[in-house]
């Protein structure tokens, strides 16, 4: 790969971070004008499912179950790239949804935003990097992308079965 090369890839990653960076912070400020609740409201067990929840869970799940697939087994072949690709798109849809999912006049200082949050900014930020970082080489980079985002994915789905949070009352009741 020529020097020039390398940086036209590195130009599209550039734009293609600015542009999710620039839809995320379009979302963000949707979901606050919109008091962050999209109707219509689906009502299970009591609970509230709007659809920004519903698709944040249509995509989160399926994240869940595929990462181990793409983690443990054999890495840059052409099924690891589809299943990757696949992957990253389940995080973005996750990440853009969990944009509009909030509690007005609740979380971080009335924002309706939570400390979870931190997990939508950071898999828009790292998704790009972590492609960048494989395209040029960097497989170490890559791997530590993907694992850490894979973990805070893990996390932030632990998070949100502390009793009081809504899936934490549908499962523990």
């Amino acid at each position: 790969m020529t020097t020039r090369d390398r940086i036209a890839g590195a130009a599209r990653m550039a734009g293609l971070l600015l542009a999710t960076a620039a839809i995320t912070v379009l979302f963000m400020v949707l979901s606050q004008l919109t008091g962050g609740y999209a109707a219509p409201q689906t009502q299970v067990g009591g609970s509230r499912f709007t659809i920004p929840i519903m698709i944040h869970l249509a995509t989160a799940l399926p994240a869940v179950l595929l990462g181990p697939l793409i983690l443990l087994r054999r890495k840059g072949d052409r099924l690891h790239r589809m299943l990757g690709r696949i992957w990253i798109t389940l995080m973005l849809l996750t990440a853009f949804a969990s944009a509009f999912i909030r509690a007005p006049g609740g979380g971080i200082a009335g924002t309706g935003f939570s400390f979870i949050h931190i997990f939508t900014v950071w898999t828009i930020i790292v998704v790009p990097l972590a492609v960048v970082a494989i395209r040029q080489g960097n497989v170490r980079a890559h791997r530590g992308a993907m694992t850490g985002l894979y973990a805070g994915l893990c996390l932030a789905g632990a998070f949100t079965l502390i009793p009081g949070r809504l899936l934490g009352n549908i499962v523990f009741g």
